[in-house]
């Protein structure tokens, strides 16, 4: 795959010119809706096998060898060069594809309601190839050590006819929030631990796809830490004797001593020692109650796992991941109206709809854009394309990292899927 930033003026036809692949492929690789009007600065995926780059003024295979990752020597040679002569600007360059490495990749999914819609169903059959595990969000515990159940209809079946196996996610959300006092009640009670640990097991028999149990416990009160540390060594215990991996989420930490009640009873060192694996919440940097900002900016995506790899080995860490930006509606006011979530495809049309450029920023590796409503009320928009992802995806590789988890089904974000099959071998189970 290669990724194609549109300029000014570009047509699919005459993008699929240069890369000698048909129009078509272009429109299919990235679900087009109308093919006859690009977006400037929109990013494609161009299904090609490698790469291709266009010289600039001043390039040197050395250099190019260095931005691309790919051999000098080797460039020429595929290119039938002398690894001594000068480039001449324009000249195309074919480049290998990537070098794939094997990684662990998940998609959590939330029914609404009492069943579970065929557009999420349908999200999750595409999706499903790409992924080790899929991720029903959630059993909630309760204060005796029940579960509420969640509908599960159909998903079973995806995961089965597309490779992918489950994740059973067990929460403390409590009428629709995540409850610290909920958490502490489990966590004080070695009664209540065994009952709900005996509904997960008899749960994961009962659906017979599980493959790992994962710990989604947020806003523990800090004084809970050594507790939740405890009751995970007892489920590992017990969920290992059923063949089952065990997992958790954690907030996203920068030290050890980062307070807060968020981030205070998740520890970083003790769960890298007690689970299997873990999913870090890297993601929510701009949220909808907050200022406009990048979701996930690489720069803070980063600090956090490097934090996390002073606690545990990369082979434990899932980079978490969003599927989605926000639309904010200017000005912010604290405690004003919330941004609205939006999907990569949703975001593109927007700014089609809007006649607006997509910008790239690339310190924070995060495409957004602005623009003025029929109100004449002022939007920023930020979200995720090709080049955000694929950057996540070049950090993976190079800290060597488990995988990446994401936040979640429902909004279609098609270049995602493809470039995962690009850059890795999916781990399946």
């Amino acid at each position: 795959m290669q990724i194609h930033v549109v300029q000014a003026e570009q047509t699919i036809w005459s993008i699929s010119q240069g890369y000698r692949v048909s129009p078509d492929s272009i429109v299919q690789a990235n679900q087009i809706p109308d093919p006859g009007r690009l977006v400037t600065g929109q990013a494609l995926v161009i299904p090609v096998n490698g790469r291709y780059y266009w010289v600039q003024q001043g390039d040197t295979l050395s250099g190019i060898a260095q931005r691309t990752g790919v051999d000098a020597g080797r460039i020429a040679q595929i290119n039938g060069l002398n690894v001594d002569q000068p480039l001449s600007a324009g000249l195309r360059l074919y480049l290998p594809p990537r070098d794939k490495v094997e990684a662990e990749t998940n998609a959590y999914i939330e029914p609404t309601g009492q069943t579970v819609s065929e557009s999420l169903l349908a999200d999750a059959r595409e999706a499903g190839p790409h992924l080790t595990y899929l991720a029903p969000f959630s059993y909630e515990a309760r204060r005796n050590g029940t579960m509420e159940r969640l509908p599960l209809e159909g998903i079973p079946e995806v995961a089965s006819d597309t490779g992918a196996s489950l994740m059973m996610v067990v929460t403390n959300l409590e009428e629709g929030e995540f409850s610290g006092e909920l958490g502490r009640e489990i966590l004080q009670s070695s009664a209540v631990q065994d009952t709900l640990l005996d509904n997960i097991i008899e749960e994961t028999r009962r659906v017979g796809r599980y493959t790992d149990v994962h710990f989604d416990f947020e806003y523990l009160p800090g004084d809970q830490r050594e507790a939740y540390n405890n009751f995970l060594r007892k489920a590992a215990d017990r969920l290992r004797a059923e063949g089952l991996l065990i997992s958790t989420a954690l907030a996203p930490k920068t030290s050890a001593e980062q307070t807060g009640q968020w981030y205070e009873a998740h520890d970083y060192a003790a769960h890298g020692e007690i689970v299997d694996f873990v999913v870090l919440m890297t993601y929510e940097w701009g949220y909808s109650g907050g200022p406009p900002m990048p979701v996930s900016p690489i720069q803070n995506v980063e600090e956090v796992i490097q934090y996390a790899l002073s606690e545990m080995p990369a082979s434990k860490i899932m980079m978490g991941q969003n599927l989605y930006g926000y639309d904010w509606t200017l000005p912010y006011e604290p405690g004003g109206e919330f941004a609205e979530a939006i999907s990569p495809q949703r975001a593109i049309e927007v700014a089609k709809q809007y006649n607006v450029a997509i910008q790239y920023d690339e310190e924070a590796q995060a495409p957004h854009f602005d623009y003025v409503d029929e109100q004449g009320s002022s939007h920023k928009v930020w979200f995720e394309d090709a080049r955000s992802i694929q950057a996540k995806f070049d950090l993976i590789k190079r800290l060597e990292l488990r995988g990446i988890s994401y936040w979640k089904l429902g909004l279609p974000f098609p270049q995602n899927w493809l470039l995962i099959e690009n850059n890795f071998n999916v781990v399946k189970r």
